[in-house]
């Protein structure tokens, strides 16, 4: 594959006139890429207050296979390609001298395009974080739900909005923290929170969503305070916002969650989220190259443990 078969464009409109159709095709896996560029099209600023993206797409025979979208400052986000779509996008991108600080994807894309990362820059991969995506598939309600009803937040619910995300992102380890300054400009500020509440009116457990793009929702994020956790506050509310969803007429209802944590994986398993695909992040340092050898193609060495972004997630229930 050509490098030149890959259509680069910081247009958005351009970019969705010509690979809308092939992010539809596939709503659910085509999460980020679908909520990324409906922010931007809709006129908001994107998820980390930038005003401008790249976006990139590959064709062949005039068909659409693949693209990736790259906010200012940040990372790449492709939708799965294949090694040869890996590595020529790594070229395409390396010919550009455009720093990439790190790769987020479907695992075997994003270790793809890492291996051909290093292959073109010489950069050295890490493994930062590994993330799980799941779909909805039957709905399916706890039989014991806890006492309570979900509530959707409004404008006087605000100030405690933004503490929870906050509390949310130092529960994961989401970089960079939310606050009231900074909340404008985050990835949540467009989101519609639902709360589950006690019988007397107290938010116990708390879940957001997008809008509706191509069909598809993604609740994110899911967020219980710790000294109420284990108390089914989690799955009441994630089933609240996910049949809201359905009702409003989704067709792929998603979410992310850390494999690593058990608790929210079976929570998710038992209310009838499938595994999807499993997610990766690698982080990306640039390594010094012997004179006249920039980015030869020495052989990429497998990513070792650091620590990345990831697309969003849940804490602990």
């Amino acid at each position: 594959m050509r490098t030149d078969d890959w259509h680069l464009t910081d247009d958005v409109d351009d970019f969705l006139a010509r690979a809308g159709d092939f992010l539809r095709s596939r709503p659910a896996l085509h999460t980020m890429p679908l909520t990324v560029t409906e922010k931007l099209r809709s006129g908001g600023a994107d998820a980390h207050g930038a005003p401008a993206a790249l976006f990139g797409r590959s064709e062949r025979a005039g068909e659409v296979r693949a693209t990736f979208h790259r906010l200012p400052s940040r990372g790449l986000s492709p939708t799965p390609l294949t090694a040869e779509e890996a590595d020529a996008l790594a070229g395409r991108l390396a010919g550009l001298g455009l720093s990439l600080p790190y790769v987020s994807a479907d695992h075997d894309t994003a270790t793809a395009f890492a291996e051909a990362w290093q292959r073109h820059t010489g950069a050295v991969p890490t493994l930062g974080k590994r993330i799980r995506l799941y779909r909805l598939g039957a709905l399916t309600p706890p039989e014991r739900r806890p006492e309570g009803a979900g509530r959707v937040a409004g404008e006087r619910d605000h100030e405690h909005v933004v503490r929870w995300c906050g509390e949310f992102c130092e529960a994961v380890g989401e970089v960079p923290a939310v606050d009231a300054g900074s909340w404008p400009g985050s990835r949540f500020a467009d989101k519609r929170f639902t709360y589950w509440e006690t019988p007397g009116g107290t938010p116990v457990s708390m879940a957001g969503s997008t809008a509706m793009v191509g069909g598809m929702v993604r609740v994110d994020p899911v967020y219980t305070p710790a000294h109420v956790r284990g108390r089914g506050y989690a799955a009441a509310v994630t089933v609240e916002v996910s049949r809201a969803a359905l009702a409003a007429g989704a067709t792929d209802v998603v979410l992310f969650a850390d494999p690593a944590n058990p608790t929210s994986n079976a929570l998710y398993q038992r209310i009838g989220y499938v595994p999807l695909t499993e997610w990766t992040v690698y982080d990306f340092a640039v390594r010094p190259q012997a004179p006249g050898r920039p980015g030869d193609g020495q052989a990429a060495a497998r990513p070792t443990a650091a620590t990345g972004p990831v697309p969003g997630g849940t804490a602990a229930p």
